[in-house]
């Protein structure tokens, strides 16, 4: 059995779900889905539409009472299912407190990859050459996964451009991309090129092994090099929603303080969260900047805070070279094998490995 993880909610009056087997409790909202107050504390369970049709969220009511919008019972969920507890989460919203059984997703094979329609909602430059894309699926689709995982985008060509999920699950109306342009990139070109918001795509996801493992107590080191701040984006977000008490100290490694493209949000989060940390590194600042703070490679000034990882977990996501650097020298430095969890920016083969960074 995992180990009990109570999750309060500060906002009125609420009523206390209990998952089953798994122990985890949570607290929903008058109104508010059993599915929606889950993702909002960080708990993954199975869902697809989050409409009542597909039945993909169904879970069984072991104590309590539920309603539906409308007292109106989902199309996906029949009278014999209802009769013997059965109930669809995304729709069912809790009368009292209840104890429900249903499956937590916990590992990435957990989830079936689908191959789904978006619309380009938004369109943000964070930078000289990192645009923020905002991607919305049909509105009765949703797109389940673990933080850390990626979408790929698949072109007209047939081939693929992957890019991290930059959100977290729980916040899944829209999906985040962050893309850096490559002069010559298939799909960054466009990005930077012609692709204005309403635009059309496919992508296929979520993909990966990377994510977070949240059946470890050990403290957490995340390592970033420039777009790698996407997935350590999702895996904080996640992280900050369970309210884990984790230690956790970040890492982001650039060339010039231009290129820290979100600096101002893992600065808040480490205002608002105690035990998290945050230390941007440049390995070429700008004169120009006056940069008073870390100057080498990331992983080298991780390794000056920590140069004895046996005790930790230790999560990066970055260029090759990074990954490969880190993976030799961490090693060295007492991290054992099982304890790292990593994403090398390698998977278009027809293109700069740039270009298929998350």
């Amino acid at each position: 059995m995992q180990p009990m993880r109570q999750i309060s909610h500060n906002g009125g009056m609420s009523y206390r779900i209990t998952i089953e087997p798994t122990g985890h409790t949570f607290r929903a909202r008058p109104g508010e889905s059993i599915l929606a107050a889950a993702l909002r504390h960080g708990l993954i369970i199975p869902y697809s539409c989050r409409g009542g049709t597909c039945g993909t969220c169904m879970g069984k009511i072991v104590e309590g009472d539920v309603r539906y919008p409308y007292d109106r019972r989902p199309p996906a969920l029949d009278e014999k299912e209802a009769v013997v507890g059965q109930a669809l989460l995304c729709q069912a919203q809790a009368l009292s407190d209840l104890s429900i059984e249903v499956r937590e997703v916990r590992d990435a094979l957990d989830i079936e990859p689908r191959k789904l329609p978006c619309r380009v909602a938004r369109m943000e430059q964070l930078a000289h050459d990192v645009m923020r894309l905002y991607l919305k699926l049909p509105d009765t689709e949703r797109l389940q996964f673990l933080p850390g995982q990626f979408v790929d985008i698949l072109l007209r060509d047939g081939r693929r451009r992957s890019y991290s999920l930059a959100n977290a699950p729980h916040d899944d109306e829209l999906l985040e991309l962050h893309v850096r342009n490559i002069p010559g990139g298939a799909f960054s070109g466009r990005v930077f090129g012609d692709m204005r918001e309403k635009a059309l795509l496919r992508l296929e996801g979520p993909l990966g092994t990377f994510h977070l493992r949240e059946d470890s107590d050990r403290p957490i080191l995340l390592m970033a090099g420039g777009t790698g701040f996407a997935p350590v984006k999702s895996i904080l977000e996640h992280t900050f929603a369970l309210g884990l008490h984790r230690p956790v100290h970040l890492y982001w490694g650039v060339r010039a303080m231009r290129d820290l493209y979100l600096h101002e949000l893992p600065r808040r989060w480490a205002r608002e969260h105690a035990g998290f940390h945050y230390t941007p590194c440049l390995s070429e600042p700008d004169p120009r900047d006056q940069w008073k703070g870390r100057i080498g490679l990331v992983h080298n000034m991780l390794l000056q805070d920590y140069p004895d990882l046996g005790a930790y977990d230790v999560y990066m996501s970055g260029p090759p070279g990074m990954i490969e650097a880190a993976r030799r020298d961490f090693a060295s430095h007492g991290l054992e094998p099982q304890r790292l969890f990593y994403d090398s920016f390698e998977h278009a083969v027809d293109a700069p490995s740039e270009d298929a960074a998350p």
